[in-house]
């Protein structure tokens, strides 16, 4: 009865953290031009199913392996027999696999910031192959899959390094290899605003990401248990969200005069993605904190990415991957005792008489994942774009990807040419 319970919880979360496919492609879309709005919303459809066959081919099983060992899980590779539930497990594997696969997706996602507008969609399949099979794999043994990280103790819940820092490392490498879109930068280094065309379709999707949030933080409890734990991650996710669109609304509106919205929609992004990590070795008080200081973080992150020329269209570099950071650090300094043991992960943190122990663990944490996600992305990339390239022309660029790589458009009816007509411009 029990594993029953805790397979319809568990599946729950797996459909909530799909779910949030719909928000990245409202997202993503919302904030790029109108002439690449098809292409965006198809390539994720298209980019999940890739990642779909290769987790079942041999993503999960480098993650989770029977033949496993300090670096990469090995073994029960091509669906390994699901049917079969190990003693002592809490939940079958048929629904772990689901839930696992939702997350891989994710971070999937996460790293598509990176080459909005100007990548190939040849890119797109290549890279999705060999980073399911060869970046995301990897760094999830290391830490949910009893990898050498998850042996020192690393605190990561429900992903801000495994899903988020991972991705945003994989849209650095991107951004840095295909260079800024064209128009983004004048000769002098300064850079032009290049608005996405639908800024309701970016709060929407924002808003859709944050309910599916829910799945991603408290489903990851995998039990149901009583209901209160993942009720108390729920709140402190709610809680983390909500700081981080506030102290981004406020901060932008202080330092520029104008409350910006897509500061704030990042914000609270940023949020969602710095209590991922301590969502459930954290007081709610601290959550607050953790979120407020994710909202400062993410607006300075990106003006300081805008002045660097690095061209990141949905801000991936900042919601996802300075927020990721912030957030895995944040364990070190306000996990409980007695949340880190209920979780049986780590020490309590520096605030909570831990010392700097568990803070440690999470800096070698981050350095070590983010710099095997970057590593190891840039040298695939680097090879396509020796080979095969992974940016469009210059005219495909211009014409827009909807047209250029999939022969129609996203919005067909607003994007017609228009025609003089007795003086008078009319579609044609």
């Amino acid at each position: 009865m029990e594993i029953g319970v805790n397979g319809i919880w568990t599946m729950l979360g797996a459909i909530l953290v799909l779910f949030m496919q719909c928000g990245f492609i409202m997202l993503e879309a919302g904030s790029t031009r109108m002439k690449n709005a098809g292409h965006i919303a198809g390539k994720t459809v298209f980019t999940v199913g890739i990642v779909s066959l290769v987790f079942w081919a041999v993503g999960y099983a480098f993650i989770f392996g029977s033949q496993g060992g300090a670096l990469i899980g090995w073994g029960d590779y091509f669906g390994f027999n699901m049917m079969e539930v190990p003693d002592g497990s809490n939940v079958a594997p048929t629904v772990m696999f689901v839930f696992q696969l939702s997350f891989a997706a994710i971070s999937m996602s996460v790293a598509w910031g990176g080459f909005a507008e100007r990548a190939k969609l040849s890119a797109y399949l290549i890279f999705a192959v060999l980073f399911s099979a060869v970046v995301y794999p990897v760094i999830a043994h290391w830490i949910w899959g009893g990898g050498w990280l998850a042996q020192h103790g690393k605190q990561d819940f429900a992903g801000s390094t495994v899903v988020h820092l991972t991705g945003a490392m994989a849209a650095l490498a991107a951004t840095l290899l295909l260079k800024p879109r064209i128009g983004k930068y004048n000769k002098n280094g300064t850079p032009n605003e290049i608005p996405g065309h639908n800024q309701v379709f970016t709060t929407l999707g924002v808003m859709l990401l944050w309910i599916g949030w829910f799945g991603f933080n408290a489903g990851s409890t995998i039990t149901a248990g009583d209901g209160s734990f993942f009720g108390y991650i729920a709140i402190n996710t709610q809680l983390g969200a909500a700081a981080g669109a506030v102290a981004a609304l406020i901060i932008s509106w202080m330092f520029t005069g104008k409350s910006d919205i897509s500061t704030m929609l990042n914000g609270a992004l940023a949020g969602l993605v710095a209590i991922t990590a301590s969502c459930a070795f954290v007081e709610p008080w601290a959550a607050i904190v953790i979120g407020l200081v994710a909202g400062i973080v993410v607006f300075a992150s990106m003006r300081l990415f805008e002045k660097l020329r690095i061209d990141d269209p949905i801000y991936a570099l900042s919601a996802h991957g300075t927020a990721g950071v912030w957030g895995t650090l944040s364990n070190g300094f306000f996990a409980t005792p007695e949340l880190a043991e209920k979780v049986g992960v780590g020490k309590a943190g520096l605030l909570y008489g831990g010392g700097f122990e568990q803070l440690g663990v999470q800096v070698l944490g981050i350095v070590a994942c983010g710099a095997f996600a970057f590593i190891v992305s840039y040298v695939i990339l680097y090879a396509m774009k020796a080979t095969i390239g992974i940016r469009v022309t210059e005219e495909e660029e211009m014409m827009g990807l909807d047209l250029s790589e999939h022969g129609t458009y996203g919005y067909p009816e607003q994007m017609k040419e228009a025609k003089p007509v007795s003086g008078v411009l009319v579609k044609s």
